[in-house]
């Protein structure tokens, strides 16, 4: 009798797929097992086929994507392509890219019960599920809110939540971090190592940012589009990594010869303490550029409904600023940005960009001279290719802009421009709705979460272009929770809390020392020391 592998457990055998339509595999001949109760990040460059492989444990690829495929794959001993995706559902968790994808009802206490009551859980047992999930994910304020009205980091914990209450023996999550402020994140990965750890559950997760991640991991499998996957030990792994894909932490452990590589803030600052290195003096805040404002918030009111998110907000962005705004989810970053398009109108105050009223203009007039990227950036793509798409934005501004080619470049994406922007992957798909706004040459440049799906060698191209875009005279508003591209690349940094600027200043005023958000070469090192630049003098990884 052959044995029966454990529910935990998993193995791709030969594994090859092709979209419909795509004359290249995204998968070849992958060969990859994992044993019941591992803790499994899954790395690589965007388009690696990171998502695609999360996909075939639960049946979704084949299933649902169609294409053409090849190999096996086992979860607990059966071929997914013989049992249907409603029964893998009983086995494999999952929480896709887009949160938004998978919400369902009108209150988060119901979203948690959903998967729950379709599998016919009894009340009483289905009640103290949803309370432990609430309170493990420390969501138990949101219970009865609206998930619509969430943040984009709050969807998140709440869709991890609804995957976590139905007990599934294998949990996949394809960055579960990428919208969570700091706090956020170590939260859900608390739980995640907490579960895997004490109950065996099995966890499998793609992300980019490895620094919050590669720590709570015993198996790091890194993809590839042109060379086998490297998978094993992260300490191995890494060492193994080009050294322009690796967080900063390991990354000057490469740099400066430090073996074995430190994984975590407290091993780097042991070997720190053994390093006689005397570091050259940090860099200083760059001085606030003059001139007349662009963007002017004077006691700006905003909120839903009856529950206030902006209070009597006060905020000023010149030409030649790249201001960072950060704060936990649901700190009003995403209102504030919306505010500014004209997207969301505030209830009190007055907002002006360009020296003109926001309130007697429509969002399409505000769009000339205005760029904004939303969290979702598959809502501003809409054409059957990137091209068409940045034609579009061109035509809409008379012609005037920049290079759709050049654009396309810059951002990695020139062998994409004539595929459809919904048939990239997440990461290439934000660089699409990017570049569809920046060939519009906007003077007030609008980001949220810019980096969501983007490797480290794509943020560091992201990070020279806005960079050149600021020194060239644009005014910049970035709402993320990317604390090392803001230590890379902000000229200020935008705190924002209860309702208000809680700190406004320099990247070296504001980040230094932080509990929260503070880059880990300023945990290695303290006093001014952000980047891998301030210390080995060279440029750094994002």
């Amino acid at each position: 009798m052959t044995a029966t592998a454990p529910p935990g457990a998993f193995s791709l055998d030969g594994v090859t797929y092709r979209y419909p339509d795509r004359p290249d595999p995204v998968l070849r001949r992958v060969d990859w097992a994992v044993a019941e109760g591992a803790f499994v990040v899954v790395a690589g460059p965007s388009g690696s086929g990171k998502s695609t492989l999360l996909r075939c444990l639960n049946g979704l690829v084949p299933h649902f994507s169609g294409g053409r495929f090849g190999g096996r794959v086992a979860v607990g001993g059966d071929d997914t392509r013989t049992r249907a995706t409603h029964d893998l559902g009983h086995r494999v968790g999952f929480v896709f890219q887009d949160p938004e994808a998978q919400l369902v009802t009108g209150r988060v206490e119901d979203e948690i019960a959903f998967g729950l009551e379709q599998r016919g859980v009894p009340a009483p047992t289905m009640r103290q599920r949803v309370e432990e999930m609430l309170d493990l994910l420390g969501i138990a304020p949101l219970r009865d809110r609206d998930p619509a009205t969430l943040s984009g980091g709050e969807r998140q914990r709440v869709a991890v939540a609804a995957a976590l209450a139905v007990q599934p023996a294998i949990l996949v999550l394809d960055e579960p971090t990428s919208q969570l402020d700091p706090w956020g994140a170590e939260d859900v990965l608390a739980a995640l190592t907490r579960l895997n750890e004490d109950l065996g559950l099995t966890v499998v997760l793609a992300e980019h940012r490895l620094e919050r991640v590669v720590a709570h991991a015993d198996r790091l499998r890194v993809l590839s589009a042109d060379a086998p996957a490297l998978d094993g030990f992260p300490r191995a792994i890494m060492a193994e990594m080009h050294v322009d894909a690796l967080p900063p932490l390991a990354a000057l452990g490469r740099r400066l010869g430090w073996n074995p590589l430190p994984l975590t803030i407290n091993e780097g600052r042991a070997v720190v303490r053994a390093d006689p290195r005397v570091l050259p003096p940090p860099p200083t805040d760059p001085s606030p550029p003059g001139g007349a404002p662009t963007v002017v918030l004077r006691r700006v009111t905003a909120g839903y409904g009856r529950r206030p998110v902006l209070r009597a907000l006060e905020l000023e962005a010149r030409p030649g600023e790249l201001v960072a705004l950060m704060g936990r989810n649901g700190s009003g970053k995403t209102t504030l940005l919306r505010a500014v398009m004209g997207f969301h109108r505030p209830d009190g105050g007055r907002i002006s960009v360009l020296g003109r009223d926001t309130a007697r203009l429509h969002p399409a007039d505000l769009a000339r001279d205005i760029g904004y990227l939303p969290q979702q950036p598959g809502t501003l793509l809409f054409a059957q290719t990137l091209r068409e798409e940045l034609a579009f934005t061109l035509k809409h501004h008379g012609g005037k802009g920049r290079d759709p080619e050049e654009v396309l470049r810059q951002l990695g994406l020139g062998r994409a421009a004539d595929r459809n922007p919904r048939d990239l992957s997440g990461g290439e798909r934000e660089r699409a709705a990017l570049a569809a706004v920046l060939v519009g040459a906007p003077r007030v440049l609008l980001l949220d979460e810019p980096t969501r799906g983007m490797d480290y060698a794509r943020k560091r191209e992201l990070g020279a272009l806005l960079d050149a875009l600021r020194r060239a005279g644009a005014t910049i508003l970035m709402a993320t929770h990317d604390v090392e591209l803001v230590a890379q690349i902000a000229t200020r940094v935008v705190l924002l809390g209860n309702g208000g600027v809680v700190a406004d200043g320099g990247p070296r005023a504001i980040l230094s020392g932080s509990l929260t958000f503070s880059p880990q070469v300023n945990k290695l090192y303290g006093g001014g020391y952000l980047t891998l630049a301030d210390v080995v003098g060279e440029t750094a990884t994002a």
